[in-house]
């Protein structure tokens, strides 16, 4: 009796997850405030060249032990701590030991949703999954929703673009979003070089299945699938669709060994959203920026990703610099912005 009532509200939860999507949005639409033209400038200097850099490994050698799944797991507990009420939904990011440093990327991105617009309340609803002994220990310094995942590989280290380890990390982070979703959560996953500004579900429109930041966002149509995705910033809602396309993804890194999961994504998408009848959105830029296209408006923006920067010392120094600028920006709105001459140009 009691297990079938569990199944029931599981069940029942599944569709108000897009609940929370019906809220109007906290994102003005109008320009004014950018973001400082010598961030622009650095961003354009760094080097991308690996951008380019493929590896020829072989199939990654992943299965249920990578992640954990015993019968004590804390997983479900956690997620029910963590779950909006309205909408069932967790945030989640990764962490590991050479980004849980004090000064690091830990404690920007953290601080980050205290001084973003009616971000903080968010924090309750973080989940901050760790990929080693280091980082958890240091999470549950500074966070309370803290999830010790087990994996075959070592990487506490910080993982070089494209190489062995961070693509199977890149897939590992894929699995543990599949099983999310069958344990009946919708949720939004982040990178942790990415700053909150705004509360980026009010951007996210209710019919989307599954929603993906991308490098550079052209047109008007969300639904245009042939923009290239960044698996950076990722909403999905739990069904059985939903999780139909997860499990495609992650079986179609077999047919394209060495490519980052975002690479595969942009190969199956079309295929496993028509497969699949999941409606995929890609988000704009100018809510969901980054320095891939840094000519967006503080007025707008609701996150910003640190992509095309190279390198950890890198991305902290900028977005530092970033977050330094959105709290001035907050003091003096758009005109102070206009007046220091600190607005992005075309």
């Amino acid at each position: 009796m009691t297990r079938d009532f569990v199944v029931f509200l599981v069940g029942a939860a599944i569709p108000t997850a897009c609940i929370v999507l019906l809220l109007p949005s906290l994102c003005p639409s109008a320009g004014g405030g950018g973001i400082p033209a010598e961030l622009q400038q650095l961003a354009c200097n760094c080097n991308t060249a690996q951008l380019a850099d493929r590896v020829g490994a072989n199939e990654l050698s992943m299965d249920a032990s990578t992640l954990r799944g015993d019968d004590d797991d804390d997983l479900p507990r956690l997620l029910r701590s963590a779950a909006m009420e309205a909408g069932n939904t967790v945030v989640m990011t990764f962490l590991n030991e050479a980004w849980a440093a004090p000064g690091s990327l830990l404690d920007l991105f953290l601080e980050s949703f205290r001084e973003g617009i009616k971000t903080e309340p968010l924090l309750k609803h973080l989940v901050i999954v760790t990929v080693d002994q280091t980082s958890f220990r240091r999470c549950q310094e500074v966070h309370q929703l803290c999830y010790p995942l087990a994996v075959a590989t070592n990487f506490t280290e910080e993982q070089t673009y494209m190489s062995k380890a961070y693509l199977e990390m890149m897939w590992v982070r894929n699995k543990f979003q599949t099983r999310v979703l069958e344990l009946g959560y919708a949720f939004v996953f982040t990178d942790m070089d990415i700053v909150w500004f705004r509360n980026p579900l009010l951007r996210i429109p209710v019919g989307a299945d599954i929603a993906i930041s991308c490098d550079q966002f052209y047109g008007q149509d969300p639904y245009d699938v042939w923009k290239n995705a960044n698996g950076g910033f990722l909403y999905a809602r739990p069904s059985a669709r939903t999780i139909a396309f997860f499990k495609g993804w992650y079986e179609a890194r077999l047919a394209h060994p060495g490519k980052h999961d975002q690479d595969v994504f942009d190969k199956v998408k079309k295929d496993l959203s028509l497969k699949h009848d999941v409606a995929v959105h890609l988000v704009d830029t100018a809510y969901f920026g980054g320095f891939c296209q840094p000519k967006k408006d503080f007025r707008q923006l609701c996150t910003f990703h640190g992509n095309c920067l190279t390198g950890l010392r890198m991305k902290l120094d900028v977005l530092r610099d970033l977050l330094n600028h959105w709290k001035q920006f907050k003091i003096t709105g758009p005109q102070g912005e206009k007046r220091s001459n600190t607005t992005v140009q075309n």
